[in-house]
């Protein structure tokens, strides 16, 4: 084949950007000779025909920042298999001779790069590298700055491939005067003849895992080394986890922590991924115990598991024995984030606030659950829940983000549902759960409740809820009594006031009460809110007891209930679909929240004989909260997928499932794949699947069940009379009147428009708007801003970390001492 004959055969898919970017300008600036007339034409091929629906799709790029009509439009033609000559015909027609300039092809092109691949001793490495050129080609390969003898072609092949072969490499082609250089090529050779008792006869498709993490039992300043490997072309990325939560920097094959500390305890595994899949290793149990001192004068016998190490001539040793500082039997967590109101006041950083305290609360080891958008019922039962796993000495951490109010000095959580007005039969009362969390013994009691305090005037009921006298007690409110909260105000995600302080402080090594003080002193000399919002603290906690406190088990709890609620935060195992044309789907979940499920799909295999190729997903059960026009988007962004958008796979189909506490039955849905063939004249043929994934996550627990008689219900009901005030509460006003007027009774309201954000306060809102609910029709709706923005935004919240990508730090330092190199060696 000449060299002109691969040039114009090759894929449009596979310019160059530059020349790409070139002839998008032009065509983009060109009227009547620009993408217009070129869709106009490639729709009368019926080869790659761009249907009206296509075209309008161009057209609508024009309105996003940077949106690029041409673009999209190439984009079509290189999908249904489009090639460089096919679209400098199609331009000569259009007769833009400007626009055939860019695709004229350089003296030298490379084609075909070599790609990064893991592989197992023994088997035989092949990197391939195709370019053409005006003269003959000439190639070179190196690994790193050493030219490898005898590798003179398009292909370096080392067979069999050994330990020693492992290392970067890259390729050199020669045509006359011009030479290129390939992208860098990461060789990674694993030896596990041992570990891995089965042969892998094929690097290419779907990954393999070849080395399994292992548990380990460590002592406190010992190395903790994990390893797991898999292959696969390309290269596998790594990304380690610890209890759920992504690791800083461990995007490694390996992890290592050189001297380990209690707090390394946890459950490890690793997420492996390519461009297409993605996989998990095994979860193994990590524990790091304590080492004690103890000094001896008189023999003793002891047991061998006993004793670690025992000096030659030293009478001091080491025992396995329980530490005499503090330490938790368990430590639970829930987060409840309530901003779709139903007949309330929407809100914005709940959701924000919840995703990052749950990466939070993870590294300190607690178990969390985190949920969006309760009614009463489910908010009741998500209680009864996380009662049910505290027990002695467990640490309890209770997380409320939305509505809510305080009477008498209890607190009020507002479900989704709540009526308009509300009273405290319609809210879970917080110091009713205190009372029913003191009688399991727990360790650590604590409540963190971002929420309104303002008085309820509609509810004039005096609760009588008679507590224990405990010295374990930790409530941080994130206002005053009778006072509002905030949230930023900002047209994408932030958090609110409390959160983004708390949240810096977390995973301090200090007392509870201790990290709340800096946190109250952090958000004290916050301008935006100064002299409107300050943390209090209520506490009664006579010990240190820290969240970062290590866990040892104790004997009591329910192991079963433990293990239903281990089981309701697992993942549905992704999946491959085989469809009768020969089609072949990737199917994968992803988990937000406890109860929001994201479903991706990808095509991995497409006919050869299908021009196009499509798969979505469909026929959810009407229980779940699945918006059809947010379905099937091609970036998370476009479902509401924000704060996860970084770790999922990219070239997908994404839908994002919401309100999982409501599925009463497993979760069904449809997969439909949609191919056109060029021998039917493009016609589009589907075929489905129907898919169960069972229960999954938070499902299972059957929050949406009619309440148990020893539900917290019972302690939450408080005897109430309905108000005839006609005054309405701060916390849920009905009108802007009542910002204006006393109310009956001589109580006077609060001059709201002092905290309104208009004058006083330009970068908050009123977290909660139920304290200002009556500029519902006012200018404080103009002031709340849309509740997204691109997910970079997030970049500095802990626990997110996106997937590393394949051109490593490793191999861009490499690239700069190559070519250095390179030019020490000409001079």
């Amino acid at each position: 084949m000449s060299d002109s004959s691969l040039e114009r055969s090759t894929k449009i898919n596979l310019l160059k950007e530059p020349a790409v970017k070139k002839l998008c300008d032009v065509l983009d600036k060109s009227s009547k000779k620009g993408w217009r007339k070129l869709g106009e034409i490639v729709g009368n091929d019926r080869r790659f025909r761009v249907s009206s629906d296509d075209m309008e799709m161009c057209s609508l790029k024009v309105l996003e920042l940077e949106g690029s009509p041409s673009r999209m439009l190439l984009r079509l033609m290189g999908e249904r298999g489009c090639t460089t000559g096919q679209l400098a015909d199609y331009l000569q027609t259009v007769g833009n001779s400007e626009a055939q300039q860019c695709l004229k092809p350089p003296a030298l092109q490379i084609l075909l790069q070599p790609q990064s691949v893991a592989l197992i001793s023994g088997h035989n490495l092949r990197l391939s590298c195709l370019a053409s050129g005006r003269s003959p080609v000439q190639y070179q390969w190196f690994k790193t700055k050493e030219e490898v003898p005898n590798s003179f072609s398009a292909d370096l092949v080392i067979s069999p491939v050994h330990l020693k072969d492992a290392g970067f490499y890259i390729c050199r082609v020669n045509s006359g005067d011009a030479f290129e250089f390939s992208r860098w090529a990461q060789v990674e050779v694993m030896d596990v003849t041992v570990s891995c008792g089965q042969s892998y006869h094929s690097l290419e498709g779907r990954l393999k895992m070849v080395i399994q993490p292992q548990s380990q039992r460590l002592y406190v300043g010992e190395s903790l080394q994990l390893e797991c490997g898999a292959v696969g072309r390309p290269i596998p990325r790594y990304q380690w986890h610890r209890n759920g939560v992504p690791l800083p920097n461990a995007t490694k094959r390996k992890l290592m922590i050189p001297h380990s500390i209690q707090d390394h305890s946890g459950r490890y595994r690793c997420e492996i991924s390519s461009s297409t899949e993605r996989m998990w290793s095994n979860e193994v149990d990590i524990v790091i115990e304590p080492r004690i001192s103890v000094q001896i004068s008189v023999a003793m016998e002891c047991s061998e598991d006993d004793v670690l190490t025992i000096g030659e001539g030293s009478s001091a040793f080491f025992l396995n024995s329980i530490p005499d500082h503090l330490y938790a039997t368990d430590k639970v967590a829930l987060l409840i984030g309530n901003l779709s109101y139903q007949n309330h006041p929407q809100l914005k950083a709940p959701m924000v606030d919840v995703y990052d305290l749950t990466n939070l609360l993870r590294q300190l080891n607690f178990q969390v659950v985190s949920l969006l958008d309760l009614t009463e019922t489910e908010m009741r039962n998500a209680v009864d829940e996380f009662l049910l796993l505290l027990h002695k000495g467990v640490y309890g951490l209770l997380y409320y983000a939305g509505h809510g109010y305080e009477n008498y000095g209890n607190s009020f959580m507002v479900p989704v549902d709540a009526p308009n007005p509300y009273r405290s039969a319609n809210c879970l009362c917080v110091q009713s759960i205190l009372k029913l969390m003191q009688e399991k013994e727990t360790g650590l009691n604590v409540f963190l409740l971002d929420m309104c305090r303002k008085r309820n005037y509609h509810d004039d009921s005096a609760p009588n809820i008679i507590l224990r006298v405990t010295a374990n007690i930790v409530f941080g409110y994130a206002t005053c009594q009778d006072a509002e909260a905030f949230e930023l105000s900002s047209s994408g995600f932030t958090n609110g006031v409390f959160v983004k302080f708390l949240k810096k402080r977390l995973l301090d090594n200090e007392k509870i009460t201790v990290v709340l003080d800096r946190v109250a002193e952090d958000m004290g000399q916050f301008d935006a809110t100064k002299g409107k919002q300050a943390l209090e603290i209520r506490s009664s906690l006579s010990e240190r007891r820290a969240l970062t406190d290590p866990i040892l088990p104790g004997d009591s709890g329910d192991h079963a209930h433990r293990l239903q609620w281990a089981k309701a935060h697992e993942l549905p195992e992704s999946m491959c679909l085989n469809f009768d044309c020969g089609a072949q789907i990737k199917l994968g979940f992803a988990a937000e929240f406890s109860n929001v499920l994201v479903i991706y799909t990808h095509i991995v295999k497409k006919p050869e004989n299908m021009s196009s190729c499509q798969a979505h997903v469909t026929d959810f059960s009407q229980d779940l909260d699945v918006d059809p026009k947010e379905m099937n988007r091609e970036t998370p962004e476009e479902t509401g997928i924000y704060l996860l958008s970084s770790n999922l796979p990219q070239h997908c189909l994404y839908t994002r499932v919401s309100s999982l506490q409501k599925l009463r039955e497993e979760l069904v849905f449809t997969v439909c794949l949609q191919g056109t063939f060029p021998a039917m004249d493009d016609e589009s043929v589907h075929w489905t699947k129907s898919i169960s994934i069972g229960r999954p996550l938070i499902a299972r627990l059957d929050l949406n069940r009619a309440m148990r008689r020893n539900s917290c219900l019972q302690t939450c009901l408080i005897p109430h009379s309905p108000s005839h005030s006609p005054c309405h509460s701060p916390c849920h006003s009905p009108g802007p009147e009542h910002h204006l007027h006393p109310p009956h009774g001589g109580h006077q309201v609060q001059d709201f428009s002092r905290l309104s954000p208009l004058h006083l306060c330009p970068d908050v809102t009123e977290r909660f708007q139920g304290a200002v609910g009556g500029c519902g029709d006012s200018y404080y709706d103009n002031l709340c801003q849309p509740f997204y923005e691109p997910a970079a935004g997030l970049s500095s919240s802990p626990g997110r970390l996106s997937i590393p990508i394949e051109t490593t730090d490793d191999i861009t330092e490499l690239q700069t001492v190559f070519i250095n190199s390179l030019q020490l060696q000409q001079q």
